[in-house]
């Protein structure tokens, strides 16, 4: 119990650190940079609480820095240079007095305790000492799906944000012609690869409240819901809409 303990007091602190950047930056959308160094931190403070983990649990340690930051610098790249993203900024012009505490406990202390249940996977695998066994090899094809799904689509987008003969147009093309979220996707697909890992430890069939609750966010709340309503002012949308799926990889319809 001291091992989760010790866990949730580090992302704690971790997550108040970030407050602290975001009240010297003046933008809450730092905290979009926390969330996969988040994972990072937690992963590695399970390594030295755990005194060491499992030829298992450092593969999955690797797998899991080598997501969070790329996601980090990926979302860094895109604020730079940028006013702070229009869902923090909406709650900065209507928290008005409350928007500190609001802020402290709604954006930095929920992030924490969402962060912390997503990563029960991994903390569960760090500190067992079973060998790899066949369930590691599928979960890590798993997770190296979903990573590619995540890595590409977001390379794709960024690439038609950036070509000037692209501006106004929707994106329908690459992985975004089979379905309309593919790095929602692939990060969804990654964190239930981890899980499958955690099938090989004891008791690692109860994380699954790890990829449950990412799969909610991005499903129903956070992720695809709020895409998808800006998505819906582009006048081609209802078409893309129509023929092409919401998430999981398919072929256009006709």
């Amino acid at each position: 119990m001291n091992y989760f303990v010790a866990l949730a007091a580090i992302l704690f602190v971790y997550m108040s650190l970030w407050f602290v950047v975001s009240l010297i930056k003046k933008r809450n959308d730092v905290a979009d940079v926390a969330w996969g160094l988040g994972f990072v931190v937690l992963a590695w403070a399970a390594v030295f609480i755990s005194a060491g983990s499992s030829m298992q649990g450092i593969l999955v340690v690797l797998l899991v820095t080598i997501w969070g930051v790329r996601l980090a610098w990926h979302i860094a790249a895109r604020h730079k240079g940028k006013g702070e993203d229009y869902r923090y900024r909406v709650w900065r012009e209507t928290w008005g007095a409350w928007f500190y505490p609001r802020s402290y406990l709604q954006v930095y202390m929920l992030q924490g305790a969402l962060l912390f249940l997503v990563a029960l996977p991994i903390v569960v695998i760090i500190g067992a000492t079973v060998a790899p066994n066949l369930f590691t090899a599928v979960g890590v094809g798993v997770w190296l799906l979903g990573f590619a799904f995540e890595v590409i689509g977001d390379r794709q987008l960024k690439q038609f944000i950036k070509n000037s003969a692209d501006k106004g147009k929707l994106m329908t093309s690459g992985l975004w012609r089979y379905t309309r979220h593919p790095n929602y996707f692939g990060e969804v697909t990654l964190w239930w690869g981890i899980w499958l890992v955690a099938l090989s430890v004891p008791y690692g069939w109860a994380t699954i409240v790890g990829p449950l609750t990412i799969t909610f966010l991005i499903l129903k709340v956070s992720g695809v819901p709020l895409l998808e309503k800006k998505m819906a002012e582009h006048p081609d949308f209802a078409e893309y809409k129509r023929t092409t799926s919401v998430f999981i990889p398919w072929f256009k319809t006709k």
